[in-house]
């Protein structure tokens, strides 16, 4: 039977090896390697240790996050060897699981690779079905990074403007993306379905076969259910168009943040400037014509389209959560949470917020974010925990007027 409250969460899941960078760690590797101030720059491919040193750096002296394809997984093990680490659950579909788990808020992942860390990690409030016929582990390195790192080392001096964090994939079973036969029977049930992960994805004819299989199994969702696709770094670059005129027509909610949409628009977006932004989400609009955009950023997060209004309560609720994480990372209480909803908003995003509304109406709706100093953030899973949030204020919804 349906249930107009129940969420579905896929399409992937994966162990993650989370890391905070130190500056003595990285002069160490760049003098090691005999890395250059010339070679600093996000190089798209990454097939050595050396290389993810010199992709790193490059991102940390402009204060950028992103994700990369690695071609051997021996430099993530390698990497993560030389700084203290932790292994937690990652996946836009996990970490949104457990926040709403941690809410009250049920739900059903589909994972792609299960084993004893995924068994041991998941808490009791999500249930799973898995495509993967046996154990699988190919954790993902996931680093994060101060504002005001500097590393120095031969003629290398960066310094990094912002807080971020970088993804490095090498996993075999995100590539595949196998669907089990029972998401079908599951979306029968769902109210709420997000779809993340074919970002991983790097064989074009498998990629097509997934869309074309999950859209068969989305014809199972109820009329009413509400679809949500998050976007994300594409390992494949060329395969985001593929990804987006498959699911645009079924989707409801299309969310990106801020690196995403400017990379789509190809040019820097001034994130408090109401003029650029209005800008960019016109062009955006007409790559993405999703009935709405969801746009998340560390300044604000927004809704645009025609029914934006729809959106704020759970647009306010990711924004609550991603700065509570941003805080006090997986330690957060149910006070934290409370003591953060009642902080000031930052007064440059209210402004914005209010001459965005002036310039596009009722077609958006944006919720400005914290005013926030804190000494050591955690900026890993800020846009999952953001996810979450979104859709537990959906699942709440749907549950108290179904």
């Amino acid at each position: 039977m349906a249930d107009a409250s129940r969420v579905v969460l896929g399409l992937g899941g994966c162990v993650d090896y989370e890391l905070k960078l130190t500056a003595d760690g990285l002069e160490r590797l760049v003098t090691e390697h005999r890395i250059t101030a010339a070679e600093l720059s996000a190089t798209a491919v990454v097939t050595s240790e050396r290389d993810l040193v010199v992709s790193i750096l490059g991102y940390v002296a402009r204060g950028g996050g992103g994700e990369h394809f690695v071609t051997t997984a021996t430099a993530l093990e390698s990497f993560a060897a030389r700084f203290p680490h932790r292994a937690t659950l990652g996946g836009t579909s996990v970490r949104a699981g457990i926040l709403m788990s941690r809410l009250g808020v049920p739900s059903t992942l589909h994972l792609v690779s299960v084993n004893d860390t995924v068994r041991q990690l998941l808490p009791a409030g999500v249930e799973y079905i898995s495509s993967g016929a046996e154990d699988t582990r190919h954790p993902h390195l996931i680093v994060q990074y101060d504002r005001g790192l500097r590393v120095r080392a031969g003629d290398v001096d960066v310094t990094a403007p912002l807080p971020n964090r970088l993804i490095y994939v090498n996993d075999p079973a995100n590539s595949a993306m196998l669907l089990t036969p029972e998401l079908g029977p599951a979306l029968s049930r769902a109210g709420v379905f997000l779809i993340s992960g074919f970002n991983a994805m790097r064989d074009e004819e498998q990629l097509d076969n997934r869309l074309a299989g999950l859209r068969t199994h989305m014809r199972r969702l109820p009329p009413d259910a509400v679809t949500y696709f998050e976007d994300a770094a594409y390992h494949e670059p060329a395969f985001s168009r593929r990804v987006r005129d498959a699911l645009l027509p079924v989707v409801d909610v299309y969310g990106l943040n801020e690196d995403e949409m400017q990379s789509y628009l190809g040019r820097p977006v001034d994130l408090l400037s109401a003029g650029d932004v209005a800008a960019a989400l016109g062009t955006l609009a007409g790559l993405i014509p999703a009935p709405a955009l969801v746009l998340h950023t560390r300044y604000w997060a927004l809704a645009f389209g025609d029914d934006s209004g729809n959106w704020t309560d759970a647009l306010d609720t990711g924004t609550v959560m991603a700065a509570a994480r941003y805080c006090h990372g997986d330690d957060v209480t149910d006070t934290d949470v409370e003591r953060l909803r009642r902080s000031p908003r930052r007064p440059e995003s209210i402004a914005f917020a209010r001459d965005l509304h002036e310039r596009l109406g009722d077609r958006v709706r944006c919720v400005p974010g914290f005013e926030l100093e804190v000494r050591d953030p955690t900026t890993v899973g800020l846009g999952d925990t953001f996810v979450g949030g979104f859709l537990t204020a959906l699942a709440r919804a749907r549950k108290e007027h179904p």
